[in-house]
């Protein structure tokens, strides 16, 4: 099994991908032990002093004002933990939930969080065992980083709450570690804020939504090739040296990538029809890759904040080289609840413009001779006319989650918290939309295949045979009577969800960006 290793210089998010989702085994580096321990030597000389820490020998927020005695700090640890581990609603995934738990250990294995080296091992043997904590879908403000969301899973640590075992089964946390032959944790001195204090879930979030709208946009290009093939477009507003002279990097990685499957089409080559002659196509299909490439710049922008964030040691307080134990807002969830939400933004306009081009294949005055809804009988069948219902449905939903939510602040804890980045939100709402945009993709492909296969005596691309054939190989139907559509449409779906649309292309124009 894969193995990624944890230093104290943070980790990558092809690290953060393969524990979440392929249950790679973490360890520990001997440098990140090391630091642990080092930290921990300074935690420990200002927790015998008589002044007051904050983190170390006070309270915590609005309750910093007050000095803990010694004989009270484990308390006061436990504490926070089972008083911030708040939340409600539904579970979390359990990727998200693992995301979260490794990207806290990253922060904890730089040694700028005082928590023990024994703290930090009992972090990782939970991942490895595959113990999930219970996680809710509400309680994080994105504000003094993902508290409730991270308590739950140091409440875990602990021995407490509910957590999924290795088989999928729910149960009390402290049974499953005893069968792992884990230790629950007893926490001392700034342990349970360390464990509470980051924007892990946010940031786990972004890191694999980043990784699926990356899919979702080359297929996002396919199926807009699709498109304009079904559609008899001119492929020349694809050309290199119009994008060259408009040097965004995205517009031209998506104009490629629409011209690498159209070429060799015998279908491009008739827009120009004799009866009634079309100089353009519509801004759907030729601006696509405009507002595309547009989509894929912003992925960049979010994924050098990602990087950023990836290499970051988010706690408050944070241990220093130089030994000061100092406050900070470094847990402020802002950079990263921005990106979501752009993301968030690209993918309801992704979303609209495909959309868009789906309803232009299916009406009869617009499609260049396809039948009404691309149905077999018109008026006897309804073809695909429903199947746009629905994607008109989920573009509309994606327009609602394109809403900021870290436009928005609520005040907490007596004021002190007076200003929060809700990024958790931002994250939630943005997987939502990256399940609604493969849905909206994989109805203008079904859509698209089927216009192709409609219009007989023509020839389509290389790659758009390659791309038919793979997907009737997977379920998605062709052209015939009305039947029942819900399956089609789920098969559509899977075959994009998987990557396998992209797959198929790429085995005959070779790797697309």
């Amino acid at each position: 099994m894969h193995t990624v290793v944890v230093g104290t210089s943070g980790t990558t998010a092809e690290d953060v991908i393969a524990v979440a989702r392929g249950n790679a085994r973490v360890e520990l580096s001997g440098e990140a032990l090391d630091a642990l321990a080092r930290a921990r030597e300074i935690v420990d000389a200002l927790a015998a002093k008589p002044e007051p820490v904050y983190g170390v020998s006070t309270g915590f927020g609005a309750l910093a004002s007050r000095h803990i005695s010694p004989e009270l700090r484990a308390q006061l640890q436990r504490n926070i933990v089972r008083s911030h581990a708040a939340g409600m609603g539904p579970r979390v995934e359990r990727e998200v939930v693992r995301a979260l738990m490794f990207l806290r250990l990253k922060t904890v294995a730089s040694g700028h969080t005082g928590v023990r080296p024994s703290v930090a091992q009992t972090m990782a043997d939970v991942l490895n065992a595959g113990i999930t904590p219970v996680v809710h879908e509400y309680g994080s403000l994105g504000c003094s980083g993902d508290l409730a969301p991270l308590s739950h899973c140091a409440l875990a640590l602990m021995g407490e709450g509910d957590a999924e075992g290795p088989d999928g089964t729910v149960r009390p946390a402290g049974e499953l570690l005893a069968e792992a032959g884990i230790e629950p944790v007893e926490l001392r001195e700034k342990e349970g804020l360390a464990l509470l204090n980051g924007t892990d879930g946010m940031l786990g979030m972004l890191v694999m939504a980043l990784a699926d709208l990356g899919k979702l946009y080359t297929s996002a290009d396919i199926t807009a090739a699709l498109t304009l093939e079904a559609l008899l477009g001119t492929e020349k507003v694809l050309a290199p040296e119009l994008h060259a002279i408009r040097p965004h990097p995205g517009q031209g990685a998506s104009a490629a990538n629409m011209a690498a499957v159209l070429e060799g089409s015998g279908l491009v080559r008739h827009y120009q029809e004799e009866t009634a002659p079309r100089v353009q196509d519509a801004y759907s299909v030729r601006c696509a890759p405009q507002v595309a490439g547009a989509g894929r710049d912003t992925m960049a922008h979010a994924a050098l904040v990602a990087s950023r964030e990836l290499a970051a040691a988010v706690d408050n307080p944070v241990v220093l080289p130089d030994g000061r134990v100092e406050s900070n807002g470094n847990f402020h969830g802002a950079p990263v609840a921005y990106v979501l939400d752009f993301l968030a933004i690209v993918a309801a306009d992704l979303g609209s413009i495909a959309e868009r081009r789906t309803d232009r294949l299916l009406d009869k005055n617009r499609s260049h001779g396809l039948p009404p809804f691309l149905a077999d009988d018109a008026g006897v069948d309804s073809g695909l006319m429903i199947a746009q219902y629905t994607q008109a449905a989920l573009v509309s939903e994606m327009k609602r989650l394109a809403v900021p939510a870290s436009a928005d602040s609520i005040p907490s804890s007596a004021m002190q918290e007076d200003h929060v980045s809700m990024g958790w939100s931002a994250a939630r709402k943005l997987r939502t939309a990256v399940d609604n945009l493969t849905r909206i993709i994989a109805i203008e492909l079904y859509a698209a295949t089927r216009a192709i296969e409609l219009r007989h005596g023509l020839t389509p691309a290389p790659a758009s045979r390659a791309a038919i054939a793979a997907a009737r190989a997977a379920g998605v139907q062709g052209p015939g009577p009305d039947r029942f559509l819900a399956p089609d449409l789920a098969a559509a779906d899977e075959f994009v969800r998987t990557g396998a649309l992209v797959h198929a292309v790429e085995g005959v124009t070779g790797p697309l960006a």
